[in-house]
């Protein structure tokens, strides 16, 4: 049983005697790069080259150079360079966006970093053993504590180079960081089986849901071909309509002062903008104070919202009375229908696909306009059809939707375990046993 005492940083606690607190800029470089002219902008980016390392390659603890979200500078750019290049055992963190995360590169030889993440260069200490404590609550509450020192949402490198660590000797460094290793490869083997277990359960649901949409519940149903390519055969007895004979655009004007503003989401649909900041976490979008309160659009409950990202994730159904930004588009329908079958219809990827399809080399940002939604031919179920379809989608897509959720409940548990083994071993709290 080794020896310990008190760290004299009370969340730090006990630390093994020997040890000593030490500050991050003490065994690291800290390297920015030029952020004047010579540093890389929007402009400077081109499809292949050198990689330009974002917060958007890092993904949890890992560092993710794949080319679909990967961003590249010509080698000319590259080579003019001050400081700014990236070496194999530097660590990433990210100052802006994702504010704390941090991956160690072992696989970059050449590559330079934006200006929302710094390169952390191991000096005096074993870079998988740093890595690790920026990995751990040793990093987040010093993280949360700037962050709320400051108000903002981001930090500076001087704030990471003066956070504080616990520094044992380089070969217990060493043991620490190989045992973590083989540990954390075992947590995240799991963490990658649960991943992938949410990953099909999110394909079986869109499986279902097509699947209804399309060719309805009755499986002995004889079939016909539908004539429109994106569905494919669809019960003998449906109908198809194009769309502009189902819906109609609604252009009333609302003011904000009578009714709420709302904010199509992909994920809630058209929701209070206070009710998607508290059930999402996230700011909404929040109109300027010059707009024009009497341009907002005015949304009923049953209406649908063509919004900014409905290439993406669909067309939006709104359960609330309110306005939406003129940017928008609503429409609702002109005859009797279960709003419900054509929610879930607009959300199927078949559909966000043919939609995608008028987008293609049309529209600058790729907006979907009313136009093309009104020629598309839709399905049309019988009405008792529509609601038979609808409720049993959303019985079957609420259990699936709490499997998902079990998981990923078990994921964060993972993680937090994760954190705070990595915390007990880099505090000395727990020892390396030969």
């Amino acid at each position: 049983m080794r020896e310990m005492k008190d760290s004299g940083i009370e969340w730090i606690g006990d630390i093994p005697k020997g040890w000593k607190i030490s500050r991050i800029k003490y065994v690291a470089t800290f390297i920015n790069g030029d952020r004047g002219s010579n540093y890389p902008s929007g402009s400077d980016l081109v499809d292949e080259g050198v990689i330009f390392l974002t917060s958007n390659n890092i993904h949890g603890t890992q560092l993710d150079c794949n080319s679909e979200i990967s961003k590249y500078i010509t080698i000319e750019r590259y080579s003019i360079l001050g400081g700014a290049k990236i070496a194999i055992n530097d660590i990433i963190y990210c100052l802006r966006g994702s504010v704390g995360n941090c991956a160690i590169n072992k696989e970059i030889m050449e590559g330079t970093v934006a200006s929302s993440l710094v390169d952390i260069r191991p000096i005096n200490i074993c870079p998988e053993y740093l890595n690790y404590i920026l990995q751990s609550p040793i990093n987040s509450i010093q993280t949360l504590a700037y962050m709320n020192g400051s108000c903002a949402a981001n930090l500076s490198a001087e704030n990471v180079a003066n956070y504080i660590f616990i520094e044992p000797s380089m070969k217990d460094q060493f043991e620490i960081s190989d045992y973590l290793d083989r540990k954390c490869a075992e947590i995240d083997s799991l963490v990658s089986d649960i991943q992938r277990q949410i990953e099909l359960l999110e394909e079986y649901k869109r499986s279902v849901i097509t699947e209804a949409v399309t060719k309805g519940l009755d499986k002995n149903a004889p079939m016909k071909d539908s004539g429109i390519e994106w569905i494919g055969d669809i019960p003998e007895h449906w109908g198809i309509m194009r769309g502009k004979y189902i819906f109609v655009q609604r252009n009333e004007r609302g003011n904000i002062i009578q009714l709420q503003l709302l904010s199509p989401t992909q994920k809630y649909g058209v929701i209070p903008q206070d009710l998607y900041e508290e059930i999402s976490g996230y700011k909404a979008v929040k109109l300027d104070e010059k707009a024009d309160l009497s341009l907002l659009k005015t949304i009923h409950k049953g209406d649908f919202c063509i919004s900014l990202r409905s290439f993406q994730g669909g067309f939006e159904y709104s359960e609330y009375e309110g306005v939406v930004s003129p940017a928008y588009q609503v429409f609702y329908p002109i005859i009797e229908v279960f709003n419900g079958y054509y929610k879930h219809l607009f959300k199927t990827k078949i559909f966000i696909d043919k939609m995608n399809s008028f987008t293609m080399s049309m529209r600058d940002g790729k907006n979907i306009a009313f136009a093309d939604f009104e020629s598309t031919y839709l399905p049309v179920p019988s009405l008792q059809e529509q609601q038979a379809i609808a409720e049993y989608l959303d019985e079957k897509c609420a259990e699936i939707d709490s499997i998902i959720s079990e998981k990923k409940q078990q994921l964060e548990a993972i993680e937090e375990y994760k954190k705070s083994l990595i915390f007990e071993y880099v505090t000395g709290k727990r020892e390396v046993l030969q």
